[in-house]
C-alpha cells in the first residue's frame, strides 16, 4: 500500500496528537508545535542560503531539535511522551556553546542594533521573532497542558542564539551593523 500524504482526518478542522487524541486545529499545542514547524522551515531557508558549512551543520542540528519539540509539543500524555526523543539540556548547552564562540568574534554589543544589514542576517532576525513567538505561545500552552519546561528553555535559548547567528552573518560578510539611535 502506498503512503499517501492527505488522511482527510483533518477536513472538519480537527487533528490527532500523538496519542491519538483529536482536538481543534486551532488548539494551543498546535498552535505551538505549528509555530515551530514555521521556524523550522525558515531555518532551512538560512541553511540553503548560507555558504558556511558549519553553520549548516549547527541549523541541521537544530532543526532535528525543533523536530524532537514539535514532538514533545503534541504529546497528549505522558505514556505518549515516553515514547517519543527527549531534549536534553546538553541540547540547550550546545546552543550556549555556540553562541559563546560565535561572540567571541564579535564586536562588543553596546546598543541595540536594527535588524538587517545583509539579506542573511534579515532572514536569520525573522527566524529570531519568529521563535520569540513560539516560545510565547509554548509558555501559554504550558499553562494548561503538560509540557516538559525543557521546550520553553530551548526556545529561549535558540532565540539567542539567532541573534548572534544575524550579527555573526553581517560582520563575517562585510557588513555594518546599524545602531539603534532613538529621537528624543
Amino acid at each position: 500500500m502506498d503512503w499517501k500524504i492527505y488522511t482527510k482526518g483533518g477536513d472538519k478542522g480537527e487533528t490527532a496528537l500523538i496519542g491519538g487524541s483529536r482536538v481543534p486545529k486551532y488548539h494551543q499545542r498546535i498552535e505551538a508545535y505549528g509555530t515551530i514547524d514555521e521556524l523550522k522551515s525558515y531555518l532551512g531557508l538560512i541553511r540553503d542560503l548560507s555558504e558556511d558549512k558549519e553553520v549548516k551543520s549547527l541549523l541541521f542540528e537544530i532543526q532535528d531539535r525543533l523536530f524532537t519539540t514539535e514532538s514533545l509539543i503534541a504529546a497528549d500524555s505522558k505514556e505518549a511522551a515516553e515514547k517519543l526523543p527527549k531534549l536534553f539540556e546538553a541540547d540547550v548547552e550546545f546552543l550556549e556553546k555556540s553562541i559563546d564562540q560565535m561572540n567571541e568574534k564579535l564586536p562588543e554589543l553596546t546598543s541595540f542594533i536594527m535588524p538587517g544589514g545583509h539579506p542573511l542576517a534579515s532572514h536569520t532576525h525573522i527566524a529570531r521573532t519568529i521563535c520569540r513567538r513560539a516560545e510565547r505561545i509554548t509558555i501559554k500552552a504550558a499553562e494548561k497542558f503538560t509540557i516538559d519546561p525543557l521546550c520553553i528553555k530551548y526556545l529561549n535559548r535558540l532565540s539567542d542564539f539567532l541573534f548572534v547567528l544575524a550579527r555573526k552573518f553581517v560582520h563575517e560578510l562585510g557588513r555594518k551593523e546599524i545602531i539603534w539611535k532613538p529621537r528624543v
